[in-house]
């Protein structure tokens, strides 16, 4: 039913049209229940030209803007009114300067097939090559990796028994120093730091006196037993 009645609207539009001066295209559509008519309408803006009288500006006149007194102002105007601009076409045409410039830039970003080609040969060349480069590193890195392993776990163990150890003195240094002291010590104590002291001067000293033995054994001199300090 809707159809019908846009359908009976749009043929009275038609009748109208045709009243109409100004060019309107027509744009049909295809419904089940006949066919649709639009009219679109174009009024373009008139394209203001003196073609009788046109506008030529005196370029030797200061009032007259700078811009109408460049070679691509005379293009302009040569291209609107021909002839009747009184602009020379040869005079249009780039200077020998000019055309280099523009000879260079179309070199630089619009070159030859085969420059185009050279290019795309050496990217591909490089990035072959840092390919290839980065494989190697990975290769060499991956053949070192089952040292790289062996070498971590070896720290890790070291680094494991050296705090094994270092628990171990403490604790040892600690009930030396329940023993001397018959209680309890902190071991940020001066009493305690005081008897570690004296402990590590003892130990240096008995590590000297090992050293020196050994390298009388050595040398073949008898051995002089240590003096104990009563």
């Amino acid at each position: 039913m809707a159809a019908s009645v846009l359908c009976r609207r749009t043929l009275v539009g038609c009748h109208t049209f045709k009243c109409i001066s100004t060019p309107k295209t027509l744009i049909s559509a295809s419904y089940p229940s006949g066919t649709l008519l639009q009219t679109a309408s174009y009024n373009p803006k008139p394209l203001k030209l003196n073609i009788r009288d046109p506008y030529i500006p005196d370029k030797s006149r200061n009032d007259t803007p700078d811009w109408q007194k460049t070679g691509k102002y005379d293009g302009k105007l040569y291209g609107r009114y021909g002839s009747r601009s009184g602009i020379d076409p040869a005079s249009l045409w780039p200077s020998h300067t000019e055309l280099d410039k523009i000879i260079a830039e179309e070199n630089e970003w619009h070159p030859p097939l085969e420059v185009m080609l050279k290019n795309i040969a050496a990217k591909q060349k490089a990035e072959a090559e840092k390919r290839m480069a980065k494989e190697k590193l990975i290769a060499e890195n991956m053949a070192k990796m089952p040292k790289m392993i062996a070498d971590w776990r070896r720290e890790k163990r070291e680094t494991k028994q050296k705090l094994k150890e270092e628990k171990a003195r403490r604790d040892k240094l600690l009930a030396e120093a329940r023993e001397r002291f018959g209680y309890s010590v902190d071991p940020r104590s001066p009493k305690f730091l005081e008897m570690v002291a004296e402990i590590e001067k003892e130990e240096k000293k008995k590590k000297k006196l090992m050293k020196r033995r050994l390298r009388e054994e050595q040398a073949g001199v008898p051995v002089t037993p240590a003096v104990t300090s009563s």
